[in-house]
């Protein structure tokens, strides 16, 4: 299953950087990434085309996750499971959609096969971009017995 981020926003911290690098490097296949960035707009137009370039960038019949803070928690071991059960059934695209700072629009969380929360604390939309990378690994480690996850 091929993995896809489409994140708002750009990388530019090289710690974030390293750490996305460092994660999604361990995955076999990598994951391809689509950053989407809007400038020079108000929060609303902004969140607006945020969320129209990532429904265009969704590939047919791919699994969408769109990362929200009101989405649904799982712990690692769900989250392995989920993406096991797709894989499974026959998904060949799992994208991930990661909102601007001001989140996804209705019709993100619509489409979504999933809406994921990290939780009900508020992180940086460019460290959930890490977060995720890291929690991809992590679903791998699970599958394989891997022991990184123990």
């Amino acid at each position: 299953m091929r993995l896809l981020l489409l994140a708002c926003g750009r990388l530019r911290d090289p710690a974030l950087i390293s750490l996305w690098r460092d994660y999604a490097g361990r995955l076999p296949g990598g994951i391809d990434v689509v950053e989407i960035d809007v400038r020079g707009r108000s929060a609303p137009d902004t969140r607006r085309e945020e969320s129209r370039r990532i429904l265009d960038a969704v590939p047919g019949g791919a699994r969408l996750v769109a990362l929200d803070r009101t989405g649904r928690t799982l712990d690692s071991p769900g989250f392995a499971q989920t993406l096991t059960r797709w894989r499974d059934d026959g998904c060949a695209v799992a994208a991930f959609a990661i909102g601007g700072a001001d989140g996804h629009e209705a019709e993100v969380l619509a489409r979504a096969d999933l809406a994921l929360s990290f939780g009900p604390m508020t992180f940086p939309h460019l460290l959930a971009r890490v977060m995720l990378a890291e929690q991809l690994w992590r679903a791998h480690a699970i599958r394989t017995g891997h022991p990184y996850h123990h």
